[in-house]
C-alpha cells in the first residue's frame, strides 16, 4: 500500500499534532510500500542550515522509518519551499518537484502541492514566482538567520491576514486549471493538497471520467489516503 498526507504544519507550538504524526510513522507508514507527503509539512522552513532540535527529531524519525523499508518523498509546499538536500538526506528521503508523475498502483498520476493551481490569486502567484526564483532562493539562503526568521514571521502574518481578506474561490483551485495540466500529463487523477479542503472531485478529461483527490490538513484531525488493490481511500482519524 501506499500512503498520501499532506498539510501538516508541523510545528513545536502544536505538539498534538507532532505525537499524531510519530504514532502514525510508528504504526501505519512502517506498513506502507511509499509515503508521501505533498508540501506544507513544516509550519515555517528558513533553512537547513537552521534546523531546530525539534525538525531534526522530525527527521531523525522520518529516517528510522525509511531505513525500515519505507520509501519517503517530500515535495516542496507554500510554507517550506526552502527544505533543502540536507534535511532530506538526514531524513533518508527523497525530494519531488512540483508536479510530479508518479505510478500509483501501475496508473499515472498527478502528485502537487495545490498552490500552483489556485491561479485567480493573482498577487500570490505573482509573489509565488518571485520566492520560488533561483536566484531569490540563493539570496534567502544566504541571509543572517535574524533576519530569515524575520521575513518568516512578516510573511506567515501577511499570509493570514490576506487569505481572511480574499474570496473563497479565489483562494481555492482554478476550476478550468485543473483538466488543463491533467491532460498535459496524460493523468486521470490528480492528488493535491493546499486548500484544506478534502474531497474527491469528479470531472472530465478531454472527454473521459478522471477525478481530483484533495488531501485534508492536520489540525483538529488527521488525514491520510490510502493507495492499494481497492483504489484510492482518504481517511480521518482523532489526533489524540
Amino acid at each position: 500500500m501506499i500512503l498520501l498526507i499532506s498539510d501538516l504544519h508541523l510545528e513545536e507550538e502544536r505538539p498534538d499534532i507532532s505525537r499524531a504524526f510519530l504514532h502514525f510513522l510508528q504504526t501505519r507508514a512502517t506498513q506502507a510500500e511509499a509515503l508521501y507527503i505533498l508540501g506544507d509539512f513544516f509550519e515555517a522552513w528558513i533553512g537547513d542550515d537552521a534546523m531546530s532540535p525539534f525538525q531534526r527529531s522530525i527527521a531523525q524519525a522520518l529516517r528510522r522509518v525509511s531505513d525500515g523499508g519505507t520509501k519517503i518523498y517530500l515535495m516542496h509546499g507554500n510554507r517550506d519551499f526552502m527544505i533543502g538536500a540536507d534535511f532530506c538526506r538526514q531524513a533518508g528521503c527523497t525530494l519531488l518537484a512540483d508536479p510530479t508523475l508518479a505510478q500509483l498502483n501501475g496508473e499515472p498520476v498527478l502528485l502537487m502541492h495545490g498552490d500552483s493551481l489556485c491561479t485567480r490569486d493573482e498577487a500570490y502567484m505573482r509573489l509565488r514566482r518571485w520566492l520560488r526564483n533561483p536566484l531569490t532562493l540563493w539570496i534567502l539562503r544566504h541571509l543572517p538567520l535574524a533576519t530569515r526568521h524575520k521575513l518568516a514571521r512578516k510573511l506567515r502574518k501577511e499570509s493570514r491576514t490576506q487569505t481572511r481578506m480574499k474570496a473563497s474561490e479565489i483562494i481555492d483551485v482554478t476550476a478550468e486549471e485543473v483538466p488543463r495540466i491533467m491532460a498535459a500529463y496524460g493523468v486521470k487523477t490528480l492528488i493535491h493538497g493546499h486548500t484544506h479542503r478534502p474531497a474527491t472531485h469528479p470531472l472530465l478529461v478531454d472527454g473521459a471520467a478522471a477525478q481530483r483527490i484533495v488531501l485534508g490538513d492536520w489540525d483538529k484531525q488527521g488525514w491520510a489516503l490510502l493507495v492499494d488493490a481497492n483504489g484510492f481511500q482518504q481517511h480521518a482519524f482523532a489526533l489524540s
